[in-house]
This record gives C-alpha cells, sequence and structure tokens, in this order.
C-alpha cells in the first residue's frame, strides 16, 4: 500500500510518499480502504515535534507511529479479526 511516512520530527520536508506492507488486522480490528482522509492539527504539531512536552506522547527522539491519518472514510475489507465492535455511520 501506499503511505505519507515521516522519520523523524520537522517541517513539512520530512514526508515522505512511500509504499510501506500492508497490515493484518489483530484481535479486534479490521482492515480498511481507505477512500480519504485527513490530516489534523494535531498531527501537525506531532509531526513537528514542538512543544516538546507533545514528544512524550509521540517518541523522544523519533516519532513511534510514522504514518498519520486518524480521521478516515472507506470500505471494510478484512473482518479477520475476532468480532470486533459493530461499527457506527456517521453522516
Amino acid at each position: 500500500m501506499k503511505a505519507i511516512v515521516f522519520t523523524h520530527y520537522g517541517p513539512l520536508d520530512v514526508l515522505q510518499f512511500k509504499k510501506v506492507a500492508k497490515p493484518t488486522p489483530r484481535n479486534k480490528e479490521v482492515l480498511i480502504r481507505i477512500h480519504a482522509t485527513t490530516v489534523t492539527a494535531v498531527e501537525c504539531t506531532f509531526r513537528r515535534g514542538v512543544p516538546f512536552l507533545s514528544k512524550l506522547f509521540t517518541g523522544l527522539t523519533k516519532p513511534k507511529i510514522t504514518i498519520f491519518g486518524e480521521e478516515v472514510a472507506g470500505e471494510i475489507k478484512d473482518r479477520s479479526g475476532a468480532r470486533p465492535a459493530a461499527p457506527t455511520p456517521t453522516g
């Protein structure tokens, strides 16, 4: 799959468009094919690593999570995780 990835903190230049391994759903998870996503203001703050206290949540020297996208719209492609909770339709 394709993703926008960042491996260290900084300005927009740290973002890279890469191919990454397709994730496998774990217990109580589903795989979603994303049609649209957004990057929130909080994610932009985490990318910059400013203020320093934000690094306590995201990793002191480098980001723990390197792919953004907490808010997504798409379709469920794999339900192999053990009986995930039913999704709540919105919108």
